[in-house]
């Protein structure tokens, strides 16, 4: 069993910056592919960004590349989104997410383990 905390989410203004973080508790954290998911209000569930296990295989949505970065730390075994130029329509619950499978995370299909969210919240 992986439990996943995430940090890091508040209110911030259009342009400004976030970084999220998401602690696992996974001793083989390593072994994990780790993903970034966000719901907006009233929408589903989206993609936002996904990294392999040695970090070395990345993936964005579209609409973020460019302004948002996902990086882990194995020693430390923590995930980061560094969210640049946020826009109001990225204000959503941002989730962390972890599987063996890259690829489970990046078509969102029987992802192993979620953590509760942290709200982000852009104000025009």
């Amino acid at each position: 069993q992986v439990t996943l905390v995430e940090s890091g989410g508040g209110l911030v203004q259009t342009g400004g910056s976030l970084r999220l973080s998401c602690a696992a508790s996974e001793r083989t954290f390593s072994s994990y592919a780790m993903g970034w998911f966000r719901r907006a209000p009233g929408k589903e569930r989206e993609f936002v960004a996904c990294i392999s296990g040695s970090g070395g295989n990345l993936r964005y949505v579209d609409s973020v590349k460019g302004r948002f970065t996902i990086s882990r730390d194995n020693a430390q075994n923590t995930v980061f989104l560094q969210m640049n130029s946020l826009r109001p329509e990225d204000t959503a619950v941002y989730y962390c997410a972890a599987d063996p499978n890259f690829y489970h995370i990046v078509v969102e299909k029987a992802v192993d383990y979620w953590g509760q969210g942290t709200q982000v919240t852009v104000s025009s």
